[in-house]
């Protein structure tokens, strides 16, 4: 390109940004909202608007942290091809989730982006709550009864499957309560820190101070039939006031523990059980091509004078990779159906609830990794699979596949639609352009903002489900309605 050629570019640029900004100075002011029609939080027992099955029967609630419609895009592309499709594609209901949060000062002040604890309290406790909570409500910090709990009161079998620790935020939404999603053991319930940063406290939740104790504390009374997971670390300190450790007050209280997939095949199903198969988070099954995540493209000099300058190069395309440290841990696909061996025992129709979460989905997005997320999207759609014939094997089981929330992965064109203008294009993200099996690039930008960790976003939730959820799940429904469809299968 000519020196006089840039000129006239810049020039131009620079009119079309004034116009940019002249429109937008003039565009509608945003509509105030009237106290009549400010969000409330919804409350439980709420069934979508739709009368739910009047049997009960099993309810098996899968859920892709995370899991938003591009990163289950991504995962298609690049697993079975654009033309391809996933067995979650094949489920006969389809719908969409509005996910809610509030804040802790005002509960009637909505907040537009959620956790992972306060979209697993909706789904669990039928209830909206703000950020980090575990099954509590937001400023008055009270106890909110889980579907879990409520099954477990009626007799009927629980069960908790997950790639994270079984202490972390969603597992812990259905069977703890506490104002601090991270204060998952003993040794983390005063002061919590993150890289030298307190982050948050749990004090009021000691046992001393008439709490319950930390998470892992919960779970090991929880009296949840089956659970499966990570988190080995969060079990090993000692219970609060105590000799023994978290892990033994699990044994104590009945648990058969395992730590590796052999032990969890031979583990006798007339025992409650509690795998702990990783200190925390499983390792997820790939990676990028040799350990890479996401890079921001590489700007000259000049363009750093001026955008419309110089050259931009962007990362180099790679491929995903099998994690060599996902060998030897038992998948979602192994969990689940051990899970459901053990809630099924032959000649008794006792209904059960079972939660089985791939978490990984948004924790590699956070890393900005697309690899880890679509072997992670992978595996949910291989325990989906499972789920699904179990319940064509044993009719009357309700199968619902969701996500919490999203998350910040976005697929953008790896050649720029405005590439005929002589100008570099980027994003400002972090991008990783992936080759997908079919010899494509796709390219996956991350872009919420320059922290180490990406944030989650801010839109609705895909939901699937088998044919009996055809008649108890609307088109669209917000998120805590999921609490009264499960609890009316259930016959709760």
């Amino acid at each position: 390109m000519t020196w006089g050629r840039v000129a006239r570019w810049t020039v131009g640029a620079l009119a079309l940004g004034s116009v940019v900004a002249a429109a937008q100075d003039v565009a509608a002011p945003p509509q105030v909202r009237t106290e009549a029609s400010a969000v409330e939080p919804t409350d439980a027992g709420v069934d979508g608007g739709i009368d739910a099955a009047d049997a009960s029967g099993n309810v098996i609630l899968i859920i892709g942290d995370g899991m938003d419609d591009q990163q289950i895009t991504m995962a298609r592309n690049y697993l079975v091809g654009v033309r391809g499709k996933l067995v979650i594609d094949s489920m006969p209901v389809r719908g969409a989730v509005q996910v809610l949060t509030v804040t802790d000062d005002d509960p009637g002040k909505p907040v537009f982006v959620a956790d992972s604890a306060n979209s697993g309290t909706a789904m669990a406790t039928g209830v909206v709550t703000s950020r980090g909570r575990i099954a509590t409500s937001a400023g008055k910090d009270e106890d909110l009864p889980t579907i879990v709990e409520l099954a477990r009161k009626a007799g009927l079998r629980t069960g908790i499957v997950a790639t994270s620790s079984v202490a972390d935020a969603t597992p812990a939404s259905f069977m703890a309560h506490i104002n601090y999603r991270f204060c998952q053991s003993p040794a983390a319930m005063v002061q919590v820190e993150r890289k030298g940063v307190v982050i948050g406290d749990c004090s009021q939740d000691l046992k001393k101070n008439g709490g319950l104790g930390s998470i892992a504390e919960q779970v090991a009374a929880s009296g949840v039939d089956v659970l499966l997971g990570g988190g080995g670390e969060h079990f090993a300190p000692n219970v609060e006031g105590g000799d023994h450790s978290v892990r033994r007050a699990a044994e104590e209280a009945g648990y058969q523990v395992v730590t590796t997939g052999a032990a969890l095949v031979a583990a006798p199903t007339d025992k409650k059980l509690l795998g702990l198969f990783s200190p925390d988070t499983m390792p997820v099954r790939l990676r990028g091509e040799g350990g890479r995540v996401g890079e921001k493209p590489e700007r000259s000099a000049l363009n750093y004078l001026h955008w419309a300058l110089g050259t931009v190069d962007q990362p180099a395309p790679m491929k995903c990779e099998d994690n060599p440290e996902f060998a030897g841990v038992p998948t979602l696909k192994q969990m689940g159906e051990a899970a459901l061996r053990h809630l099924s025992a032959p000649g008794d129709d006792t209904p059960f609830f079972l939660m089985i979460e791939s978490a990984s989905i948004d924790k590699q997005a956070h890393k900005r990794n697309p690899c880890g997320s679509i072997g992670e999207l992978q595996q949910l759609d291989e325990v989906v699979r499972s789920a699904l014939d179990f319940a064509d094997a044993h009719p009357g089981t309700l199968v619902i596949v969701t996500s919490d929330h999203g998350s910040g992965a976005h697929i953008i064109p790896d050649r720029s639609l405005f590439a005929t203008f002589p100008v570099p294009i980027y994003t400002p993200g972090h991008l990783v352009r992936v080759t997908t099996p079919e010899g494509a690039t796709m390219a996956v930008n991350y872009a919420t903002n320059d922290f180490p960790l990406e944030e989650h976003t801010g839109v609705q939730v895909p939901i699937f489900a088998n044919e009996l959820g055809r008649e108890v799940i609307a088109p669209v429904i917000a998120q805590p309605d999921l609490f009264g469809i499960v609890k009316a299968h259930l016959g709760l």
